[in-house]
């Protein structure tokens, strides 16, 4: 299930279901879910007698950690419980699970500071100390004990989403202020959470378990985001013809190569040529190289003699500068009917000039289609938002979404967890990628496979996630080959890049259905 929802949604969803069931039902059904996960997790452990930590706040997501806390007790496994609720506040499912796990033989640690859990070595820590609705960060006195189990060398099990991150954003609750627990596992509740996807929520929610807890499929309304994959731009894998040549493939222009700068339109070029375009084209704004020695094949043009037409996609951006004869040449991409990418100096020129802001946002089709992407990094949308990268990075989901509707253009919003938004409020977040892409010249990479797409004529939306995903995908493929994330530079994505394509599309075409041989008639 891709789907991601907002706390807003969760609620809802969750309402909708306790009022056709039994008070205390979803606690049940949560805590046993923990508990099963647990148990799968302490199987691994060297421990003889393995205890496990519980935390548990004072809400309903201690609730769950309550109900798990007595399943494992009653499964013979050692159990200790640190609570930070008052009990008297405590919503009733959550007392409930309190006065059942008292009547058990659970310990009960009274020290409520990291002193009161250094007595033992714990194999496994259950984290219930808040769930999806925190709004604040944690006290001084919640934060050492965060700070503390993120210190220990057990595994981490935390219920929902890893106390201190917010769902919806997947930044930290209070900001410089907070703290949130890091997580080698979630086993999130309902319906996944965008927050633990972005940002933040790639350090610390670890590997992430959906459970459902049987809820009605009726329960849910339809979401508008959800997690990028093969599944959302299948529909364009397609081989390639036998009958085919350059010109079925299609031609992208990168435009751009300011005075020394001439590597990043390199780099997004050599990446639409392993992505596929038929034929590739450089324009440079000032003079560059009479040819790529690597990769002869790319032909090198001025900038000021291209026609930017609209049979090949535009790629515009890399290394461009912003000086008013770069500022000249992007009017002009802007005003072409093409297929346009729109990255790094272009996106700089564009935050500072209202004149090219219009342009881009007036920008369609014959048909009214969207035939634009902007591919911001977080400071890059910060500059076109008039914000500031922290405010960008507070909330990179509504950011991604205000960009995209502001700008009429598809936008990929780069960072941990991608995020993928339409001008309709759609939005899909990345689940590929890792920190080797924190290298310069890896934006640059994406926005030439993005071109390569377009000019394979691919639809724009594909284009998108389909760029996106591989992009990722290139760089988590690398690691596993032990060749990061440290140290990686963008240019060794490309031929890994070309890789990962090829191979899901053999995999989507070995998922269909087999053709029926044709006979011969004799």
């Amino acid at each position: 299930m891709s789907a991601l929802y907002s706390v807003a949604e969760i609620r809802e969803v969750e309402q909708t279901a306790l009022s056709g069931l039994p008070s205390y039902t979803l606690m049940q059904r949560a805590g046993a879910a923990v508990a099963e996960y647990a148990q799968q997790l302490l199987s691994s452990t060297t421990q003889s007698s393995p205890s496990v930590l519980v935390l548990a706040g004072p809400g309903n997501n201690g609730g769950d950690a309550l109900e798990a806390a007595c399943i494992l007790e009653e499964a013979g496994i050692e159990v200790a419980v640190q609570l930070h609720a008052d009990q008297s506040k405590q919503p009733h499912d959550a007392r409930r699970a309190l006065a059942r796990a008292r009547e058990a033989e659970i310990q009960f640690i009274e020290d409520l500071t990291p002193a009161g859990l250094r007595e033992q070595s714990w194999a496994l820590v259950i984290d219930g100390l808040f769930g999806i609705g925190l709004t604040r960060a944690p006290t001084s006195k919640l934060r050492a004990i965060i700070d503390h189990v993120n210190g220990l060398p057990c595994p981490v099990l935390s219920i929902d989403v890893p106390s201190g991150l917010n769902a919806d954003t997947g930044s930290i609750v209070g900001g410089a202020d907070g703290v949130a627990v890091n997580a080698t596992h979630t086993i999130t509740f309902i319906g996944d959470k965008p927050g633990l996807h972005t940002c933040e929520g790639k350090d610390h929610s670890g590997l992430i378990t959906l459970q459902p807890l049987d809820i009605d499929p009726g329960c849910y309304r339809p979401t508008r985001a959800v997690l990028n994959g093969p599944a959302h731009f299948a529909a364009s894998l397609k081989p390639r013809a036998n009958n085919s040549h350059k010109g079925s493939y299609g031609d992208v222009i990168v435009v751009g190569g300011a005075r020394g700068m001439a590597g990043a339109p390199v780099l997004a070029a050599r990446t639409a040529a392993f992505g596929g375009a038929g034929r590739v084209y450089l324009a440079f704004v000032d003079d560059g190289p009479a040819y790529d020695s690597m990769h002869p094949e790319l032909m090198f043009r001025v900038a000021d003699r291209v026609e930017f037409g609209a049979s090949a996609a535009l790629v515009v951006g890399p290394g461009m500068g912003t000086s008013r004869h770069a500022h000249d040449i992007l009017a002009r991409a802007l005003d072409s009917q093409a297929d346009i990418v729109v990255d790094a100096d272009a996106l700089n020129l564009i935050s500072a000039e209202p004149t090219l802001q219009h342009k881009l946002h007036d920008r369609r089709g014959s048909s009214g289609e969207i035939v634009s992407i902007i591919t911001p990094h977080p400071l890059e949308a910060a500059r076109l938002l008039d914000t500031t990268t922290q405010n960008i990075q507070n909330d990179r989901p509504q950011a991604a979404r205000m960009l995209a509707r502001h700008f009429n253009a598809i936008t990929i919003l780069k960072g941990a967890g991608t995020v993928i938004a339409f001008p309709d409020g759609e939005m899909l977040i990345n689940p590929t990628g890792n920190p080797a892409l924190s290298t310069a010249g890896t934006g640059d990479v994406l926005s030439g496979l993005c071109g390569a797409l377009l000019a394979q004529g691919w639809p724009l939306r594909a284009a998108a996630l389909a760029a996106t995903w591989i992009h990722g995908a290139a760089a988590d493929r690398l690691v596993a080959q032990s060749l990061g994330p440290v140290g990686l530079t963008a240019s060794e994505f490309i031929p890994a890049i070309r890789a990962v394509f090829n191979n899901i599309i053999r995999d989507h075409v070995h998922q269909r259905p087999a053709a029926v041989p044709s006979r011969t008639h004799t």
